[in-house]
């Protein structure tokens, strides 16, 4: 099941939620009760590879492309 982050704008929290994709967007009060919160956006599965070089060369990767 996946996990969102949200916060609190009263308290300022974060904390995370347990729930289905089919509720991600659902309303999640905070620990100390509190209703007004934001789901933040996470990059969770990211590895932070994007933008690195690339080994190999060429637009194939494989040296192939002369």
């Amino acid at each position: 099941m996946p996990t969102y982050e949200f916060r609190c704008r009263e308290c300022g929290s974060t904390y995370d939620v347990n729930r289905p994709m089919i509720a991600a967007n659902d309303p999640a009060p905070c620990p100390e009760g509190h209703d007004d919160t934001v789901k933040l956006l996470t990059m969770a599965g990211l590895s932070g590879r994007a933008g690195a070089p690339q080994a190999g060369g060429g637009c194939c990767g494989g040296g192939c492309c002369g």
